[in-house]
């Protein structure tokens, strides 16, 4: 798969569901971010389908427009805020139609959004969408209305999320919320409140009704999956303080991997996103030993340098890394890994910089995504670090290791020549009507020409015969 270059000046995507009877309001739902915005977009949209709202992708016929929305880095607020200055002739046409940001930028700026952007009547944060109709009540009345009280204890975890857009064959499930990892340069611990993960039994029963609903993968999702650790509710922070009882009961990540594997032994099961500290290699033995689980792994690194890790909170080093990806290739050899790369952060070096192209080699990731640092207000890095590496150092830089990836991408593409992969296809191909596309386990795109009798959510057998530097190009095994 080609290394992963984000445009966050991209408008989001807004999906829509099946209309409920008796629902008699319209709402537009336009996500941005992170694949946990897209998930939490499918909560808002089960709450409020509950509340007499069925979606649209009208936004002139909505009632409520609700943008969910990410503050990882300055562009993608800036996407935002324009637009939101999209909607203010239909607001003015318009003058009941509520409009409401959600997430991560409405947890940062909280109040302030309100008094900044005057067309917006509703802010509310990731831990309160439950409030969402108490809150929609208050705007109806001519009140802002406001909620961005971070949680402790809430996952949503008996909430049965509707499935927004997607082909009907993979499926996001959430499995933790917040993050107690402080990297300096990250603002999440602060939009997204502490850790805590859900109840292994939800996370179960949601993947059961998924295969029984026809869905063939899965994503089990979290801002830090490894660090996944039920034991009887509350944040992990607080672990220590739990009972006998409930520590020697508890479950971690990979005994939660083992038990999906086994409960939904033929849905293809992937995570995301990993953090190199709290990786055990006990979860690549779990993928040794199920063949549903896909042998791929998200393990971003940020920097190969230990002055820069060190700089950015990153509680591993450049070798821990590296002896961390040796081990899980030992384990699983035909492990697969992608990275996010951040070039230009304070006080980076030239040998910091040599020393992330060395590390990119040393791993041959398969693909990434990869940004030049953008300083983030509230962040540890606004303040106390100097955003002191020119404009024009950080676009070379950024340049070196996209270009280095591309490479990288290439020869990894081309290693999956000559083999037989199974591949989950998901859709047809956007270049050509008359082909699939589909990743294999390793979560390589693949196309290939379509056969009477196959259709999507099929997993078929496919012979690479050649690539792109993105993509593998095969034809189906005949049987």
């Amino acid at each position: 798969m080609q290394e992963k270059y984000i445009d966050e000046t991209k408008q989001g995507e807004a999906f829509a569901i099946a209309e409920k009877d008796g629902n008699s309001k319209k709402l537009f739902l336009e996500s941005y971010g992170c694949q946990m915005n897209f998930s939490d977009s499918e909560i808002v949209a089960s709450i409020l389908n509950e509340h007499g709202y069925n979606t649209t992708l009208k936004v002139e016929e909505a009632d409520l427009i609700l943008l969910n929305t990410c503050s990882i880095r300055e562009k993608a607020e800036q996407t935002v805020r324009m637009r939101l200055s999209q909607f203010k002739n239909l607001k003015k046409e318009k003058p009941n139609m509520t409009v409401g940001v959600l997430g991560c930028m409405a947890e940062r700026l909280k109040t302030k959004f309100l008094e900044e952007e005057q067309l917006v009547d509703l802010v509310v944060g990731p831990d309160a969408y439950r409030d969402l109709p108490n809150l929609l009540k208050e705007t109806e009345d001519g009140r802002d209305a406001i909620n961005v009280i971070l949680s402790k204890e809430e996952t949503y975890a008996d909430i049965n999320p509707v499935r927004l857009g997607g082909n009907g064959v993979t499926a996001y499930v959430t499995i933790t919320r917040g993050c107690d990892n402080m990297c300096t340069f990250c603002v999440v611990p602060f939009t997204r409140g502490r850790e805590r993960s859900r109840d292994p039994h939800s996370i179960l029963e949601e993947c059961k009704d998924l295969w029984n609903s026809g869905y063939k993968e899965i994503t089990l999702l979290g801002q830090n999956v490894d660090s996944y650790l039920w034991y009887g509710g509350g944040p992990k922070k607080d672990f220590a303080k739990a009972s006998e009882m409930q520590q020697a009961t508890a479950v971690n990540f990979a005994q939660l991997l083992d038990l999906v594997a086994k409960a939904v032994p033929e849905m293809r099961i992937r995570f995301s996103t990993s953090n190199p500290q709290d990786m055990s290699l006990e979860v690549f033995r779990m993928m040794a030993k199920h063949d549903n689980i896909c042998k791929y792994v998200h393990l971003p690194v940020q920097s190969g340098s230990n002055h820069m890790l060190e700089a950015m909170n990153r509680q591993h080093t450049r070798e821990e890394y590296l002896d961390l990806i040796k081990k899980a290739k030992e384990i699983v050899p035909e492990v697969a890994f992608s990275q996010d790369m951040i070039v230009g952060f304070c006080n980076e070096t030239e040998e910091d910089h040599q020393d992330t192209l060395s590390l990119m080699r040393e791993v041959e990731y398969d693909y990434g995504y990869m940004f030049a640092y953008s300083e983030r207000p509230g962040t540890p890095a606004h303040k106390k670090m100097e955003d002191n590496i020119p404009a024009d150092v950080k676009q070379r830089r950024l340049a070196e290791v996209i270009a280095l990836q591309g490479e990288l991408s290439r020869n990894r593409m081309k290693s999956y020549v000559g083999r037989v992969h199974q591949v989950l296809i998901e859709g047809t191909s956007k270049k050509n009507e008359n082909q699939w596309k589909g990743r294999n386990s390793q979560n390589a795109v693949c196309v290939f020409d379509k056969l009477e009798g196959q259709k999507i959510g099929d997993i078929v057998d496919v012979f690479v015969f050649d690539n792109t530097q993105g993509t593998l190009l095969g034809e189906t095994v005949s049987k």
